[in-house]
């Protein structure tokens, strides 16, 4: 099936599926919506939450070579991660026609500004999950410089992938 993309369309009652759309069976667009922004928010929770696993689990193994790659997150990386990333849908969308560098550094500059928010306000509730305080350059340990990198990395994934094949998928009525 070269040049085939998936799409997803309504099967039976109600019930989205997933279908190969080759260039000689293409659906009726006219009747595909794209993701409403409540299904775009329930994709970035997961894929945010996937991610902080998968990379404490990296992190953790550097440190202590535990193959189990027990990763951990919270239940706060929800709402976090899935407003962030929708958030960051817009910005994209007003970024795209600037130089790389300058979406990273911007996209990168917002990331610690969520994460210090956030941190901040669970702080107060008592419930916040994370703290740099032991690394060199961090701030009330609710940001540390030394995830600049994998936070730009993770922006550029975000961008290129994420966000941009979810806006791609469409709903067949």
């Amino acid at each position: 099936m070269k040049g085939a993309k998936l799409t997803v369309r309504n099967h039976r009652r109600n019930e989205p599926e997933i279908v190969a759309d080759t260039a000689d069976q293409r659906p009726d667009s006219s009747h595909a919506s794209p993701l409403s922004a409540l299904a775009r928010l329930y994709v970035y929770a997961l894929h945010g939450c996937l991610c902080e696993v998968a990379f404490t689990a990296v992190l953790d193994w550097f440190s202590t070579q535990d193959r189990r790659l027990a990763g951990h997150s919270s239940l706060w990386a929800l709402p976090m991660y899935a407003i962030a990333i929708f958030l960051l849908e817009g910005l994209r969308g007003r970024l795209l026609g600037q130089a790389l560098p300058v979406r990273l550094a911007v996209y990168t500059s917002f990331i610690y500004l969520w994460e210090f928010s956030w941190g901040a306000g669970l702080r107060l509730l008592g419930a916040c999950p994370w703290d740099y305080s032991g690394y060199r350059f961090n701030l009330r340990g609710l940001v540390t410089l030394e995830y600049a990198l994998p936070w730009a990395v993770a922006a550029f994934i975000a961008e290129q992938h994420v966000i941009r094949n979810t806006l791609r998928i469409r709903l067949f009525h």
